[in-house]
């Protein structure tokens, strides 16, 4: 029994994704981990059923969805045993360029990508010594001309070497000619397939999980003047964008793997006979479980309301931060509970416990940390004093 397939108003997207995942099961994803490959395969088949342009306008060749959309494909590919962490990123930099891109970035790009035949996966924020602290990065873009000339390093980010386009974030005036930290900050619409080898360098990070990420070296880069998105230097608040519709999807994520952490733990601890009797019998198993759940649909509940006032335009910034840190958390525990009542087998690959496990547990770390999100509710929405 699937104690999980709650009907709700989007079950024809939830039924065509699982539709096109069950195509590509689970020994699949597994072969593509021990690899350390990308799911090309996977990504190419949710491209060509228009999946990944949900969040392009129909007039330019997508599906004119909103993110409450986005967030459930992305959850049904966690939740069938995938991992939205090959293409997610399709998915919030888009918000960025359709909400504050020229007519001519979208009449350029967006029918492309809605196509397929170029991809938006990558988004250049964090920088080794600044982290967290966006207004602190240090990349900058001065104008030369028709062109802007980029200098500097980014790390940890992702898909660059299967992405056309990247989304890139610098600043345009010095820290100290700036009235506000966040100002003089701008977003650019940088295409791969020019920079790298031309001002660009990629280096690879092998990490825990496979996912595709990289440090980047950024030295005289060169890119047209209309590449710029938006404004010159309001490109913190565009960022924000994106970033909200990132921790929302990421949210959604964490639950679709929280759902599939425990339907394969409850169906195997009622099969599971030790000591004569199922272990799902026994309350030290049946309790941890339940109240992963418990959790899961609680965490739901609030992707569901920062996805809505998303879609409203309206601000969302708490909702979001709440939304992923409350599916980080119950996606863990529940993979804990999954590992821990496999016992020996929830370390085997054949079973994919271990490389969900691995998979989910990076969502206490990225996009945003635990800790920024509690330090952000303690200020923005309780009134304490700044701790940063």
């Amino acid at each position: 029994m699937d104690t999980l397939s709650t009907p709700d108003a989007h079950g024809d997207i939830r039924e065509a994704v699982r539709a096109l995942c069950a195509g590509f099961p689970p020994e699949y994803h597994r072969e593509v981990d021990e690899a350390r490959a990308y799911p090309e395969a996977f990504v190419e088949a949710l491209t060509k059923a228009g999946w990944l342009a949900a969040l392009i306008p129909e007039e330019y060749g997508g599906s004119g969805l909103g993110l409450t959309e986005a967030s459930v494909i992305m959850e049904e590919i966690n939740r069938s045993g995938g991992n939205s962490g090959a293409c997610h990123g399709q998915m919030y930099n888009m918000t960025t360029l359709v909400r504050h891109g020229s007519d001519w970035q979208r009449r350029t790009f967006l029918p492309e990508i809605a196509s397929g035949e170029l991809r938006l996966q990558s988004m250049g924020v964090t920088e080794p010594t600044a982290g967290t602290d966006t207004t602190k990065i240090k990349t900058t873009a001065v104008r030369r001309g028709d062109r802007w000339v980029i200098n500097g390093q980014k790390v940890w980010i992702s898909r660059v070497q299967h992405s056309d386009l990247m989304i890139l974030l610098a600043r345009t005036t010095p820290l100290d000619r700036v009235a506000k930290k966040s100002d003089g900050l701008s977003i650019f619409l940088v295409d791969l397939r020019e920079a790298i080898g031309r001002g660009l360098a990629v280096q690879p990070i092998r990490n825990m999980v496979n996912h595709e990420t990289n440090e980047l070296f950024f030295d005289d880069l060169e890119i047209p003047a209309e590449n710029l998105i938006g404004e010159e230097g309001e490109g913190f608040r565009y960022i924000l964008t994106g970033l909200n519709a990132e921790r929302a999807l990421i949210a959604a994520e964490c639950i679709g793997d929280g759902y599939w952490f425990v339907d394969k733990v409850t169906a195997y601890a009622r099969e599971r006979v030790v000591f004569g009797r199922p272990i799902g019998q026994n309350q030290g198993v049946q309790f941890p479980i339940a109240e992963s759940f418990i959790e899961l649909k609680a965490a739901d509940l609030m992707r569901y309301e920062a996805c809505r006032l998303y879609d409203a335009g309206r601000p969302c910034g708490a909702e979001a931060n709440m939304a992923k840190y409350l599916a980080a958390k119950a996606s863990w525990e529940a993979a804990n509970a999954c590992i821990q009542f496999h016992g020996g087998f929830g370390f085997a690959a054949e079973y994919d416990v271990e490389r969900k496990f691995r998979e989910t547990r990076l969502y206490q770390v990225a996009p945003i940390s635990t800790n920024l999100i509690l330090s952000y509710v303690a200020e923005h929405m309780l009134g304490l004093p700044r701790s940063f």
